[in-house]
């Protein structure tokens, strides 16, 4: 289908209406493009940043190398997290992924 109209807006315009449809189906496109690829990019980007200033004392998490912690302390850009009895790292929020049970939805 998409081909289709791809091809469609392809062919030469003749007239004002030929140019009226080549329009149309390119603000098409961009809609398509925006609803499938940017809208749904910018809400994970939020809802990252959200989980990111949501952290607090005691959450569990996930860094992006793999290791699964607890946060001790928050501080404005890092956060101090225990990854073994006696093994506390301080890391940058950036590098924090929800709990893995959590992402999941289980």
């Amino acid at each position: 289908m998409l081909l289709t109209i791809l091809l469609q807006a392809a062919q030469p315009a003749t007239g004002k209406s030929g140019m009226m449809s080549s329009l149309l189906m390119i603000g098409l496109l961009i809609i398509v493009f925006w609803l499938f690829f940017i809208r749904p990019q910018s809400k994970k980007a939020k809802e990252q940043q959200k989980f990111r200033d949501e952290l607090k004392k005691g959450d569990k998490v996930v860094t992006i190398g793999g290791f699964h912690g607890k946060i001790t302390e928050v501080k404005e850009h890092t956060v101090m997290v225990s990854l073994a009895p006696d093994v506390e790292v301080e890391l940058e929020k950036t590098a924090l992924v929800q709990n893995a049970s959590q992402v999941g939805g289980q």
